[in-house]
Formats: structure tokens, sequence, C-alpha cells
């Protein structure tokens, strides 16, 4: 069975970085799809990161040139690498898997889409 666990959220003032961390178990294969979505109070959850499987990454407007996507397959891990952080990006950031999925599904799918979820770490950015 397929476990993600996510680390790294934690408490900023807005300009400073963090870096999350998914580490994958379970997998017989590495994903074709692996996401970060974060969810605020009372909002949607949302897509903010995309990476398939050649590698190739797609991010929400709201974080382009601020987040990157990253993953170390050796180590079944997914990275989110978050610098100038704005008090917006405040919420819970869960890290998702499609285990199998071709490239538009991967970058347009809605978080229905991914069938693997982590339990979340909280990220909170203070102005």
């Amino acid at each position: 069975q397929v476990q993600l666990v996510e680390s790294g959220g934690g408490s900023v003032q807005a300009g400073g970085s963090l870096r999350l961390s998914c580490a994958g178990t379970g997998y017989t294969h590495s994903s074709d799809c692996m996401g970060w979505f974060r969810q605020a109070p009372g909002k949607e959850r949302e897509g903010v990161a995309r990476i398939y499987s050649d590698g190739s990454t797609s991010y929400a407007d709201s974080v382009k040139g601020r987040f990157t996507i990253s993953q170390d397959n050796a180590k079944n891990t997914l990275y989110l690498q978050m610098n100038s952080l704005k008090p917006e990006d405040t919420a819970m950031y869960y890290c998702a898997a499609i285990e199998i999925a071709w490239r538009y599904r991967c970058y347009s799918g809605s978080a229905a889409d991914f069938g693997h979820w982590g339990q979340g770490t909280q990220v909170s950015v203070s102005s």
C-alpha cells in the first residue's frame, strides 16, 4: 500500500523560505505524476506544482518563479522548495500521486484525479 508522508512545514515571516519533503513508501514502481496541493481554511484544495515522470514540471501562476518542485527517485522523495513566501501562501500542504497517467492528466487533473495523498504539513507565513 502506497503511503506518503510530508514534512518540513512551519512558521516563517514573509520573504522567507521553506522546503517541504514527501517520502513515499509501498511503491512497486515510480508514479507517473506527483504533485503538491494546498488548502487554506474555507477554500478549495488547489494544485501548486506537479512533476511528470520525464522530469517536466508545471506550476500554478501564483507560485511561478518562487516555488520549485523536484524529486529524488532513488529516495522515493518529492520536494517543494518555497522561496519569497507570502502570507497568502499560508495553508495545509499535501503531496499526492497518480501512479499511471498521461502528462495532460498530470498537469490538468483536479485533486480527485490523484489517488494517493499524504496527511499534510502546515505552512504559516506572517506579514
